[in-house]
């Protein structure tokens, strides 16, 4: 049985540009950096490379695909579409054993704002021992030890990593909400609505 001839492809066209991006983005396990795709396809414009982005992931959202193309820990990745996450959490039966504790999801937005930090620093911020949440952090790959304090007994500071930027959906820790965000987020929360 004869085999139909594979397509090939022209990498100067548009098209060709679009389908190289989306091949390399589908068989990185990690995010790719832009400049290291603008380099291998010759287009020296940011704002040229940054469109055929945008048109490619237009084209997903217009077919209807499952998959989207997203920042996340400085590079651009492929990704599944948020409508999606429900159906592939069913398949894949993923338990709500994944997902972080209260005391996890404390420590991690301490490491997250304060970073570098040692325990000690958490457990103070928390009131509470920390070494549990951040073990866990640790095997979640969520958080890292980056260097020691330069005090008595030398601690392991600790930050973000990585993963935490791919887990969150980051392309940089400036994408964290500040603050004084988060506190008028939760007040408003707060607030009794009218319509309730």
């Amino acid at each position: 049985m004869n085999k139909p001839k594979e397509k090939e492809f022209n990498i100067r066209t548009e098209a060709g540009k679009m389908a190289f991006i989306e091949s390399v983005l589908f068989v990185s396990k990690d995010p790719v950096e832009p400049e290291r795709l603008m380099n291998y396809l010759k287009i020296k414009d940011v704002a040229d490379f940054e469109r055929l982005i945008v048109k490619m992931d237009d084209d997903y959202e217009r077919r209807g695909c499952g998959i989207m193309v997203q920042k996340a820990g400085g590079g651009l990745q492929l990704t599944t579409r948020p409508g999606m996450h429900e159906f592939l959490k069913e398949f894949f039966t993923i338990k709500s054993s994944s997902r972080l504790s209260v005391a996890s999801l404390e420590t991690l937005a301490i490491v997250a704002y304060r970073q570098p930090v040692t325990i000690a620093e958490i457990s103070d911020l928390r009131g509470v021992n920390s070494v549990g949440p951040v073990k866990n952090l640790l095997q979640k790959k969520l958080i890292r030890i980056t260097g020691r304090k330069r005090v008595p007994g030398l601690p392991a500071l600790y930050s973000t990593s990585r993963e935490f930027l791919l887990y969150f959906g980051l392309g940089d820790l400036s994408e964290l909400p500040s603050l004084e965000e988060l506190t008028e987020m939760f007040e408003e929360k707060e607030q009794p609505s009218l319509f309730q």
